[in-house]
C-alpha cells in the first residue's frame, strides 16, 4: 500500500476518533450525564483509538524499513519523497485537534466528578456517617 493511501486510512481513523470525542463533549455538557451513553462512547473511542495504533504502528514500521528515521522527521522526510506532505500535515492537524478535544473532555469529566466529591462530602457531613461508598452505591442502614 502506498504511503498516501496508508495516510488517507489514517486521516478517516482520527476523524472517527474525533467524532466520538465530539459525542463525548457534548454528553458530557448535559445537565444530567448519562452514565451508560458515556460508558458506551468509551468503549467506541477505545475501538477507534486501537484502530488508529495500529495503523501508526504500520506507518512507523514501513517508514523504518525504508531507512528513513524514527519520528516526525522520518515521517516527513517519507511524505516528501512519496510526494504526500499536504496528507501528512493533516494527519498532524486531525491529531492535534483530537488531542484538544481530549484533554477538554478529560477537563470537563474532573469538573464533574470534583463537584460530586463535595457534594457527597457534604451530604456526608451532615448526616454525620456515609451515605455512599466508594463505588458510589448507597450504603446499606442508612436512613
Amino acid at each position: 500500500m502506498s504511503l498516501a493511501k496508508h495516510l488517507e486510512l489514517q486521516q478517516q481513523a482520527i476523524v472517527e476518533l474525533i467524532d466520538w470525542l465530539e459525542l463525548e463533549r457534548r454528553a458530557l455538557a448535559q445537565a444530567k450525564v448519562d452514565g451508560e451513553k458515556l460508558q458506551e462512547l468509551t468503549a467506541c473511542k477505545q475501538a477507534a483509538l486501537q484502530k488508529l495504533e495500529q495503523l501508526e504502528a504500520i506507518r512507523s514500521g514501513a517508514q523504518l524499513k525504508l531507512g528513513y528515521g524514527a519520528g516526525r522527521q522520518g515521517a516527513l522526510k517519507s511524505a516528501q519523497d512519496a510526494d504526500c506532505v499536504a496528507a501528512w500535515r493533516e494527519v498532524q492537524a486531525l491529531a492535534r485537534r483530537a488531542r484538544q478535544l481530549n484533554i477538554a473532555n478529560g477537563e470537563a469529566l474532573g469538573l464533574r466528578m470534583a463537584s460530586n466529591q463535595r457534594v457527597v462530602g457534604f451530604l456526608n457531613s451532615v448526616i454525620g456517617n456515609k451515605l455512599y461508598g466508594p463505588d458510589g452505591r448507597r450504603l446499606r442502614g442508612v436512613d
